[in-house]
Order: structure tokens, then sequence, then C-alpha cells
């Protein structure tokens, strides 16, 4: 029986390692095969773009920084976003997005609702509380009180954007030189509402003010560009919907079924945004919505953000590669229907990080676009769109 003991406390022993290494080690290194920079020399980054950068808002719509486990208030080797980067980047605005469900297997064409769930595994490796383990509401509620967290630990740093009177304070500091990045929480698809649409409110509350409908798969809102069904909004979709039409709160329809964009449309008629996207007819793949819905978003007054992967930007993802999708971007949709959504962290690879963004505004004006329009893109164009919709 001594044998029996003995195999028994070996067993206990390397669970326990197990655990431990899942909880030190596993986070890490699969952040660190996700969210990856290429090696590169540094970018060119000529006087008058410099100039122009340090004169500018520059924001952008779309980082899934707080999925991680990582302090963002200390600069990371992985990853590519943290507040000294977001800092030397000089980024006045980011939207740090919530994600909550993220199919096993995830792909560009089809996925199920009902495959297993990445975020479910990475939220135990990462001993988030137990609560948010089955609790798809919960995820956006303790990714929030992260980046409550974040602020409180900054000394004034990073502030958090809920209305148009924190965006201008935050705006107005740093006219006065002081070096203050003010962040902005969305969810990536309300699935986190969990068929509840007084989780709206709760949501609210935490400080969400970006919503997008949909992510890799379909949900109880309608299809996704990405799932099985190819359907427009359900009707609790479209309950969602004119509940979000009276709130003070932009609707993403990244990820989004192009009926589902057209049910939108249809419902709307403030600014509407594709947080990180592509142009179909720059870069023709499914994760890029036809140009002519993108056009109907624009005509919204919205904007569509630039992303800086491949499958947004084909080929060329370095700063010269996304300034000329830039160029034809604006070429489709006009220059004031332009944004940045990086989708830094979002388990993408990329060329640059965030600190690297005065290399952007470079490339930008050697792509031809003049001052004002890089103004635009770098940033103007979100600020109209948030000042449109917060209170």
């Amino acid at each position: 029986m001594r044998w029996i003991r003995r195999l028994f406390v070996l067993i206990i022993v390397l669970a326990v390692v197990g655990l431990a290494l899942i909880w030190t080690v596993v986070p890490g290194w699969i952040e660190s095969g996700r969210n990856t920079v290429a090696e590169h020399d540094p970018y060119p980054v000529s006087e008058e773009a410099q100039a122009l950068h340090d004169s500018i808002v520059v924001g952008d719509w779309h980082a899934d920084s707080l999925l991680w486990q990582r302090d963002l208030l200390k600069r990371s080797e992985r990853g590519q976003v943290d507040l000294p980067r977001l800092q030397e980047g000089g980024v006045a605005l980011q939207v740090f997005t919530a994600v909550t469900k993220s199919p096993m297997g995830q792909n560009y064409d089809e996925n199920s609702a009902e495959a297993l769930d990445n975020i479910t595994l990475l939220a135990f490796a990462q001993l988030w509380p137990i609560r948010t383990w089955d609790s798809l509401f919960e995820r956006a509620m303790y990714q929030a009180r992260k980046l409550q967290d974040f602020a409180e630990r900054s000394d004034g740093a990073i502030r958090i954007v809920r209305s148009e009177d924190d965006l201008d304070a935050v705006l107005e500091a740093r006219e006065n030189g002081e070096e203050v990045l003010g962040a902005l929480l969305g969810i990536e698809g309300s699935h986190p509402l969990e068929g509840n649409l007084a989780n709206i409110d709760r949501l609210m509350e935490a400080g969400h003010r970006i919503f997008g409908l949909q992510h890799f798969f379909d949900n109880q809102l309608g299809g996704s560009l990405h799932g099985e069904s190819n359907e427009g909004l359900s009707d609790f979709g479209r309950a969602v919907v004119r509940d979000l039409m009276d709130r003070p709160v932009i609707i993403d329809l990244a990820h989004s079924s192009p009926q589902v964009v057209e049910d939108v449309l249809d419902m709307t008629d403030f600014p509407l945004i594709v947080s990180h996207t592509g142009l179909h007819s720059h870069c023709a793949t499914k994760r890029n919505l036809p140009d002519e819905l993108l056009r109907r978003v624009a005509d919204t007054g919205g904007v569509i953000g630039l992303g800086y992967w491949a499958e947004a930007a084909c080929d060329d993802i370095t700063p010269a590669g996304i300034a000329q999708m830039a160029v034809a971007a604006v070429e489709v949709l006009g220059d004031d229907h332009v944004s940045l959504g990086s989708d830094f962290d979002g388990s993408v690879g990329t060329a640059f990080d965030t600190s690297e963004l005065p290399a952007l505004t470079s490339a930008m004006l050697e792509a031809g676009l003049s001052e004002e329009q890089v103004t635009k893109i770098m940033g103007g164009n979100m600020v109209r769109v948030l000042r449109a919709r917060l209170d």
C-alpha cells in the first residue's frame, strides 16, 4: 500500500507543478507567439513628419491589450501596446476592447458558435476570477476593471473617457503639455449581454462606450462575417440596436455580416464605425467588407479604422504599406472617413508597434497625403465621431 501512497503523492506534486507552469509561464508564452512585431531597422521619420505628429491628435479605435497578463503601465518585451509605448508614439486616444469569446480554430471563412472557446482557457490560465470562467458578461466587466485599475495606478497618465467632457479634458491637458492618454472601453461583439438588454446599463456603468455587435461567430444578435448563417439582425439584435441608438455610445460593425451591416444602416441615422478593417478593393480578403458597404458607413458620417495586419492590408504591413492603404481608402471613401484601427494585441503579427506611429505619419506624407488629410486620419476623424455620439 506504501507504493500507492507514494504514487498518489507524486501525482499531486506533478499536478501542482503543472498548474504552476500554466499560471506563470503559459500565458506569456502564448502571447509571445501571437502579438508579434517583425524585426526591422528603424523606419524613417522626417523632421516635417515628426513636427506634424507632435502637433496632432493621434487615436486608435481598437486594441485588445486588456486580454493579456501584462501590466500596461510598464514597457514590455512582448505585445504591441503599453503605456510607455503609447506615450512614445504620441497617442492621445486609445480604445481598449474586451474580447470575451473566440472559437478554437478561428478563421476568416466560417466558425461555429459551438466550438470550444479559447478565452475560457486563457481566463483559467491567467487566473482570472472564477466568475469569468463561464460568463461572457463577467469577462467584459473584469477587463473594464483592469483598465480602471491601470488608470488608478497611473498617477493621472491614463484617464478613462466616458463622456464628451472627459474627451475635452484629455485634449486640453495634452494641449497644455501633459502626457495624458484618453482610454476608451469597448466590447468586441455583444455576446456579453448574454441575451439580457439590462446588461447594457451595467456595461456602460463599467465604462464601455464602443459596442461591437459580432466577433468571429454568429451570436444572439445576428450573423458574423465569419459565421455559418450569413444572416442579418435577429429580433434581439434589433432590440439591442434600438436601445443603443438612444445612448451615448458608438456602434461598431467590425466582424458583422454584410446583412447585419445593411440592417443597422437601415435602422440608424448617426455615425457608425468599422473599427479595424481594410479596404476590399485594396486587399480582397473576406475580412474586409465590400467597398459599397464601407461607402454607406461613410455616408453616415462614420469612419473605418485601418488595420495593420496582413489580412487587412495584404502583403505590405510596414508603415509605407499602411500609408498606401490609407491613400486607397481616401480615394474610395474621402478623407473624412478614414481612421486608425490597429488591432494591436489582437493575436495579429505587425511590422511596427504603437511607439512607432510617427513613422506612419511620415509614410503618409511621403505617399502624397496632405498634412490636413494626415491630421484627419491619425485622429481628427475619430474625435469628430466621438463628439457626435458621446454626451
